[in-house]
């Protein structure tokens, strides 16, 4: 796995990592530095009044959005990954220590909710169902449940023949993404 690149050659990648870990954050600065698509999945995921796309619709959002020639993706949706990987060039996994991305999302959070930033659609931070941690409506169940799941299937990914075709970036630690993403030529 390398960490840099002369001239960047990749078209179409994929951002995972942990929620809270800032893939959205990367894939929008990657995609504009590249001039690519931006797709954020919980965009397509999610209807106004936080309603769920229903799975055959948000595989054909999904789909129809990877038939640009260019993009970068923010998401960790499994049940899309037979739909997205396959077409990507480079996977980029977002590594870092619990106690950072769970810091992370408790700022995060609260700023959206604080600020009242929209999200997407019609929809804005909740911060009471982020308070029932014991609920899998809350986004820091779902970090505390997903850390060390991700870091395993990520793993198993990684050397799966499947995916011999992509190039992948693992990435410890905020400071050594930005390194990176700085060294980035187009």
């Amino acid at each position: 796995m390398e960490s840099t690149q002369a001239v960047f050659p990749y078209k179409r990648m994929v951002v995972i990592g942990v929620t809270g870990s800032g893939k959205s954050i990367l894939a929008e600065k990657l995609a504009q530095k590249l001039g690519l698509d931006f797709i954020e999945l919980d965009a397509l995921f999610w209807k106004p009044g936080w309603v769920e796309s229903g799975a055959e619709e948000f595989r054909q959002k999904v789909e129809l959005a990877t038939r640009s020639p260019a993009w970068v993706i923010a998401g960790n949706y499994s049940k899309l990954r037979d739909l997205i990987w396959p077409r990507a060039q480079a996977v980029i996994w977002l590594d870092y220590p619990y106690l950072l991305v769970f810091g992370r999302l408790w700022k995060r959070t609260f700023r959206r909710w604080y600020k009242r930033e929209l999200l997407w659609g019609t929809n804005y931070e909740r911060i009471l169902p982020q308070l029932k941690i014991w609920s899998n409506r809350s986004l820091f169940y779902w970090q505390v449940h997903s850390y060390r799941k991700h870091k395993k299937v990520y793993h198993e990914l990684i050397i799966s023949p499947e995916n011999y075709h992509l190039k992948f970036f693992h990435f410890y630690h905020p400071q050594e993404t930005e390194r990176w993403l700085n060294s980035i030529s187009v």
